[in-house]
């Protein structure tokens, strides 16, 4: 695919003029319902098809990588077939990218250094665009022919800031959000530590208070289905890893879209211009308004109050001059928005400016207002993830499957082990979207089941070798992954 991608792209100049005019009016027709007419020559609006073809790529690679941990429970607890499974969880998946909002989505974008992607070459965004989706893909597609359980977010993660240091190299600058790059960091390592502590001590607690035999039996041969009540309880925790994998691992693919169509349209998506400047000009004046009702406070805090006035008059202006077809303008409005958003929190937070309760509660709404300006994603593109995660699901879940089920520990999952598993994974990753945090479903089952085994029956109740090999995966995805995206990125700088 990637010489494909340099060998199109570089063979676009031997056309005639005929036939680029055919390719640029076939490529405007395919993007037209989604983005408008754009002013991308021929060569980059092919590169931009492709951004866009490899993120959806990406997020079906996710949907049967990372989803096939929702249905391993209860297909190996013979709950559910997997002719029913597969759809149901590919269902819920698509409503949880749909519904779970884009918090972790933006958390994501603040990874890569944005605001320099503006002020660059479209060319220069499309380099770290691909080089991101392509390296995340590759490994993706490696570990599940494997048949390891390894993350995808660990994966994109590496291979944004393998992208964002190769962007230091060549235009200097932090390419690198480090303080965001450590915060998910981690958010990625504490994760399966829960994961596996929290289903260890929920299986203790199963086996010495409700000693229920039925809930620890093993299923055998294919008609050996639990009872009523414990079947609905395996469907349900499916049901929520499911929503709640789509609501996080589906946001990072609605990230990496936004982060595609800022690169090579800044001026149309980087700021949300369906959000009437009237509502813009509302919340900033309102912020306004407090700052003059703020009584005396010592000169550090004089300071950040008059930053803060500084910024909020800087952003009345930008929001007159902003114009969707022009970047720098849209960059200005987007940098001072921004601004805005920053020294209003430092406000709030600093306790030795007195705020009345109403006051606050009408910065924190003026800051909310502002947010949906620069962190949002249009509908449409949540439907395209949602339905591309959906249907990924449904593919080439059995590898991992199998392993989940059969190989991380040295006995079948019984009833219990699969239901503990799938509480503390929808738990933890549930409470990670609210946080806007991403957390890699993968490595949060994988250790619940890994706790849940040792709580059954020690440490001898793991297959070692499994383990070792998933372990192996883990800490290889990271390096791998950042190594992958630099060279990626240097590669199609030489032809971009």
């Amino acid at each position: 695919m990637i010489w494909l991608f340099v060998y199109s792209t570089v063979r676009l100049e031997s056309f005639d003029d005929n036939h680029v005019s055919y390719m640029h009016s076939l490529l405007n027709i395919i993007t037209l319902p989604f983005i408008g007419e754009t002013e991308l020559s021929t060569s980059l609006l092919l590169v931009f098809f492709i951004c866009l073809l490899a993120v959806v790529g990406f997020e079906f690679v996710n949907g049967f990588h990372d989803t096939a941990n929702a249905v391993a429970t209860v297909i190996y607890t013979k709950a559910l077939k997997p002719v029913y499974a597969i759809p149901w969880s590919g269902f819920w998946n698509f409503l949880g990218v749909f519904l779970g909002g884009v918090t972790v989505a933006m958390g994501i974008l603040k990874l890569v250094p944005l605001d320099a992607l503006m002020t660059l070459p479209v060319s220069v965004g499309a380099c770290l665009v691909l080089s991101v989706l392509l390296a995340s893909i590759i490994w993706n597609l490696g570990t599940w022919y494997l048949g390891i359980p390894c993350s995808s977010s660990h994966t994109m993660i590496g291979a944004m800031i393998g992208a964002g240091l190769a962007f230091t190299w060549y235009y200097g600058g932090s390419g690198v959000n480090w303080d965001k790059a450590g915060e998910i960091g981690s958010s990625l390592i504490l994760s399966p530590i829960i994961g596996f502590g929290a289903a260890a001590l929920l299986m203790l607690f199963l086996k010495h208070v409700v000693k229920s035999t039925a809930l620890f039996h093993i299923p055998k041969g294919e008609n050996d289905r639990p009872p009523i009540l414990i079947r609905l309880l395996l469907i349900t925790t499916c049901t929520l890893v499911s929503f709640f994998h789509g609501s996080n691992d589906g946001q990072k693919g609605v990230g990496l879209f936004m982060l595609i169509l800022i690169a090579f349209l800044p001026a149309r998506f980087a700021v949300n211009h369906t959000i009437p400047n009237a509502n813009v000009l509302t919340a900033l004046n309102q912020t306004e308004q407090v700052l003059t009702q703020i009584s005396v406070v010592s000169n550090n805090q004089k300071v950040e109050l008059n930053m803060l006035t500084a910024a909020v008059d800087k952003a009345k202006i930008s929001l007159a001059a902003k114009n969707e077809k022009d970047v720098a303008k849209t960059y200005s409005y987007r940098k001072q928005i921004e601004s805005v958003i920053k020294d209003t929190r430092k406000v709030i937070k600093d306790e030795q400016i007195k705020l009345k309760p109403e006051d606050k509660t009408t910065l924190i709404a003026a800051i909310t207002e502002l947010e949906h300006v620069t962190d949002f994603a249009p509908v449409w593109v949540i439907a395209i993830i949602s339905l591309s995660l959906g249907l990924g699901t449904m593919i080439g879940w059995k590898r991992i499957v199998v392993t989940i089920g059969e190989k991380i520990g040295n006995e079948h999952l019984n009833y219990a082990q699969g239901a503990t598993s799938e509480i503390i994974a929808a738990s933890t990753i549930g409470l990670s979207t609210g946080f806007g945090l991403p957390v890699s479903t993968t490595h949060v089952l994988s250790s619940g089941i890994a706790g849940a085994m040792v709580a059954s029956g020690g440490k001898g109740n793991l297959n070692n070798k499994t383990l070792k090999s998933i372990a192996l995966a883990w800490v290889l995805t990271l390096p791998v992954a950042i190594i992958l995206a630099l060279l990626l990125f240097m590669l199609f700088h030489l032809f971009i």
